[in-house]
Order: structure tokens, then sequence, then C-alpha cells
């Protein structure tokens, strides 16, 4: 069966860092689709749902110290982005503790919204981020990377 959300180089924002973040995100939401496809249960898909959440929020956190260290102009508006999905992903947990179920029309919103945020929102961003010696990306896995890949074996 193919993957639900695979990476291309096209969700490339150029910044290591991050896009190696958007790749474990991407990974959360693979794991969560599992879960929902292979009937794993709500407290499983909860479960997977908080580790998604947790990682959003601290990928979130990163790009907007960056975005404050580097004096983006446009942080207040890509915050409000930011603090929409994560009410979102408050509402959606809160949904899920009160009994309803993850459903595949949730998924493709969650895989849309990645999608959007990083072509309009996180790619705007490169071209500031590269001319204050941002580190562009490499083929090579960072600390990070290998850090949240163990963190995403079960």
């Amino acid at each position: 069966m193919p993957v639900f959300f695979e990476w291309s180089d096209e969700l490339s924002v150029g910044i290591q860092e991050i896009d190696e973040q958007h790749k474990v995100l991407i990974d959360l939401l693979n794991v969560l689709h599992d879960a929902i496809r292979l009937h794993h249960g709500s407290e499983a898909s909860g479960h997977i749902l908080g580790r998604l959440a947790d990682y959003t929020r601290s990928h979130f956190m990163v790009e907007e110290s960056l975005m404050r260290i580097l004096g983006y102009p446009d942080y207040d508006e890509h915050k409000r982005c930011h603090e929409d999905l994560i009410k979102q992903m408050n509402d959606l947990q809160a949904r899920l503790l009160g009994g309803e179920a993850i459903t595949f029309e949730l998924m493709h919103f969650l895989r849309n919204w990645l999608i959007n945020h990083i072509m309009e929102g996180d790619k705007r961003y490169t071209k500031h981020f590269l001319s204050c010696s941002a580190q562009a990306t490499s083929h090579k896995k960072s600390w990070m990377e290998r850090f949240w890949a163990k963190q995403m074996a079960f």
C-alpha cells in the first residue's frame, strides 16, 4: 500500500534543520494514518496525535526563535498561522478524548495544511534565513534528525 504522505524535494525550504523537522512531521502523520487505517483504536491514535502535537509545538518554537533571532519581517503573521494550527490540534485532542474518532478526512486536512504551510508560508523565509547565514540543506543527517528518528521508534 502506498505511503499516505511522502517527502519530496519540492517541499524543501532549503534550510537543513527545518527540512529535517518537516520530515519528522510527515513521518508522524504517516504513523497516525496507519493507526487509523489498521484500526488500532482511539487510545493508540490519541497517543500518536499527542506526539504529533508535541513535536509540532517544538517545531514551531524553533521556527519562531529563528525568525526572531534573524529579524524575519513577517514573524507576526507566521506566528498567527502557527497559533491557529495549535488551537486546531488542541481541539482535535479534546474531541478525541470526548470519544470522537479521527477520520481520514481529518488526516487529509492535516496533510494539506502542512503542504500549504510549507509551500506558502515557510518557503517565504528561506531567502531571508539564508541571507543571515542559516545552514542550507545538505544530504547529511543532522544530530536533530538522528535524535528524532530514534524518538519515532515505538
